[in-house]
């Protein structure tokens, strides 16, 4: 399987690592053409590494994080494209301050998807990724990214939509990524409780538990599991290159590799959108499409 195009598409630096990372670095393995695209620079994100909490880090922060992403599309051997908009930052609160002007949740519609369409008849691709409805968790630019990612689904095949963003292409299929969910993270729970050890995760199962109770585990939703383990020590290296973001000594890294290989050697994505047949559930994000050469109008 050769010449196919994948694009992920992501809120902020660090999030292409977090999320289907592993399974973005087999299909370029695998030599594919994967494409991470950034929507905002990260430029609101906060310094959540002590050792990176250092003097002259955070005033310099934008050109950081793209020194952190460059070496993260590296250890996945992606490509990436930066989209240009501006991280709208977390607001925390009661009531919830409004969004800084000017930042990604707030740009029109039109011109956020504008801006996507551009990318996606220019890189073609045959599948694209993206958060679902809620943005994986509720930061407004990743249900904005969720928006966007959709919409330019839509419009990047339609010659009567953005004539000057480039000749259209019709994608084949969208996948929501769905990685953090309760069975995972529970599994990994009865594993240390039958070695008898102290589950190093016990607060993220806590609340997964408590989301799960409100809202289902998100498990349910998902069709397609793309078996990865053994790019999971890239997956790690990408993470680990995004230091001012992610903790070596965080959660991300509390399971031992071999663990995790062992019992969940798997990424999860929901397909919630295709215009080729296939089969659920699926092994492959690029299931069912036949010839990479083929486009949707000439079948």
């Amino acid at each position: 399987m050769t010449g196919l195009r994948l694009m992920a598409v992501h809120a902020h630096p660090d999030d292409e690592s977090s999320k289907g990372a592993a399974t973005t670095a087999k299909y370029a393995a695998e030599g594919n053409d994967v494409l991470v695209v950034t929507l905002t620079g990260g430029e609101r994100g906060s310094i959540l590494n002590p050792a990176m909490d250092t003097a002259g880090v955070l005033d310099r922060i934008e050109e950081v994080r793209r020194e952190e992403m460059a070496e993260a599309a590296r250890a996945l051997g992606v490509r990436q494209q930066w989209l240009g908009f501006v991280d709208s930052g977390l607001p925390e609160g009661d009531p919830l301050p409004p969004l800084p002007e000017g930042s990604f949740a707030l740009v029109p519609l039109e011109e956020s998807t504008e801006a996507l369409v551009r990318v996606v008849r220019e890189f073609k691709p045959h599948v694209i990724t993206t958060y679902d409805e809620n943005g994986g968790y509720p930061h407004p630019d990743h249900i904005m990214c969720h928006t966007v990612s959709m919409a330019a689904y839509e419009a990047a095949g339609d010659p009567d939509r953005f004539p000057d963003a480039g000749a259209p292409w019709t994608p084949l299929k969208l996948y929501y990524d769905h990685g953090f969910s309760l069975s995972r993270v529970e599994i990994f729970a009865q594993e240390y409780e039958r070695i008898g050890e102290p589950f190093p995760m016990q607060e993220w199962l806590d609340r997964s538990r408590k989301r799960a109770a409100e809202h289902g585990d998100i498990m349910g939703r998902v069709t397609t599991q793309v078996d990865c383990a053994k790019y999971f020590p890239q997956r790690d290296e990408a993470l680990r290159a995004h230091a001012t973001q992610i903790d070596p000594n965080g959660a991300f890294f509390a399971i031992p590799m071999e663990m995790q290989q062992r019992l969940w050697p798997t990424e999860e994505f929901e397909l919630a959108k295709t215009r080729v047949r296939t089969e659920l559930p699926e092994t492959d994000l690029f299931a069912g499409i036949e010839d990479p050469q083929i486009e949707v109008a000439d079948r």
